[in-house]
């Protein structure tokens, strides 16, 4: 039951959404087990072979991971549910 402009079974699809989008994300990481690389797949700078021991199936550098932690802990905190509280704040 929605109830002003939303419609019915809304609440229903942002869950659902939210639900979709975790599992979509640890899709991706699972996509990236396997053999480490000993370049970084994105800047092509060495990975060294400590980290490469450390972190099974390591794709990136310390500081391309360390970016690429950044930018998705912005889109983390969304909050789909747009309640009355989270739109005054």
């Amino acid at each position: 039951m929605a109830g002003g402009w939303a419609k019915d079974g809304a609440v229903q699809d942002q869950i659902d959404s939210t639900i979709e989008d975790g599992v979509n994300e640890v899709r991706r990481r699972l996509q990236q087990q396997g053999p480490g690389l000993t370049e970084c797949e994105e800047c092509g700078e060495t990975i060294p072979e400590a980290r490469r021991k450390a972190i099974a199936g390591g794709r990136l550098c310390v500081d391309c991971q360390a970016e690429r932690d950044r930018t998705q802990a912005h889109s983390a905190g969304y909050n789909r549910r747009g309640s009355k509280d989270s739109q005054l704040r």
